[in-house]
């Protein structure tokens, strides 16, 4: 073998290596540390979750452009705010939404995407800069022009996964009512 092709050989077991699997039911999630759009905090995981599920939703970020189908997903959400509060009983509720991307502008693409949206007080929009939260969970979309799978987990106790749906395209999003199954579970 000559070492051209040993060293080719080498460099498809690496990256089979390094590639993770997505989170998945029953694992606990890596915990995470994200700055709070438009403030001067940052939040964990470990912390969210001792106030009962915590429902996280990554978004697509800024592939060039603000995604019409993230838009869509967390405006239906917003509307939503109600029953996804309600749906464990009396436990408080986070809804945690991750914009993920490059940091170079990731600020300012976040600003564009909320635009004038109301975020309801149960919910939590953070920045992923660099796309690490979505590396480690395994949800890197590493292809031209995009920067995560849209993906959608209800977080519970220990930090784990109580239920989970990610797409594999732009579409097939997690809707309310598939989160609502996932929360009663």
């Amino acid at each position: 073998m000559t070492s051209a092709a040993v060293l080719a050989t080498l460099l498809v077991h690496a990256s089979e290596l390094s590639a993770k699997d997505p989170i998945a039911v029953g694992d606990k999630a890596p915990d995470f540390e994200l700055p709070v759009q438009g403030k001067d905090e940052y939040v964990t995981l470990s912390e969210l979750v001792e106030d009962g599920p915590v429902v996280v939703v990554v978004l697509r970020g800024y592939p060039g452009y603000q995604c019409p189908i993230c838009s869509r997903q967390v405006s239906g959400l917003f509307n939503r705010t109600k029953a996804l509060t309600a749906a464990a009983g009396d436990q408080p509720r986070r809804v945690v939404l991750v914009y993920p991307g490059p940091e170079n502008q990731l600020d300012r693409r976040a600003d564009e995407f909320m635009g004038a949206k109301r975020m309801p007080e149960t919910f939590v929009f953070v920045r992923d800069p660099d796309m690490k939260m979505v590396t480690e969970w395994g949800l890197r979309w590493d292809a031209p022009r995009e920067t995560a799978y849209p993906s959608t987990y209800v977080i519970g106790p220990g930090r784990r996964v109580k239920w989970s749906k990610i797409s594999h395209s732009h579409g097939d999003r997690a809707t309310v009512e598939d989160i609502l199954k996932g929360l009663r579970q």
